[in-house]
């Protein structure tokens, strides 16, 4: 994913995409420990994603995905997150159909 990806950011996260051989969107995270200091902010981190990960199953086209964290997202609200991660996934979709 992370050789010559297709690649979406704002000032939350970093959302790299490939195609895949698969039908399915495959997910992976990547959440810093300078992105998020702590163990639980990172776990909310992660459980916003995989929550609009799972929410968003249209939005996604078969790829591999790896989201990464900026160090912003450790402060925001959750809903505020899911808001920026549908961008993300509307912008991957976007980008892989143009390929």
């Amino acid at each position: 994913v992370f050789a010559n990806p297709i690649r979406s950011a704002d000032q939350y996260f970093t959302v790299l995409a490939r195609d895949n051989d698969q039908d399915y969107t495959r997910l992976g995270l990547a959440i810093s420990r300078k992105a998020a200091a702590s163990a639980v902010q990172r776990n909310r981190i992660k459980r916003v994603i995989r929550e609009s990960f799972r929410h968003n199953p249209s939005e996604l086209p078969a790829a591999d995905v790896v989201v990464m964290a900026r160090p912003l997202a450790a402060t925001t609200a959750s809903a505020e997150l899911g808001i920026s991660l549908a961008r993300h996934w509307s912008r991957v979709r976007r980008k892989c159909d143009a390929c």
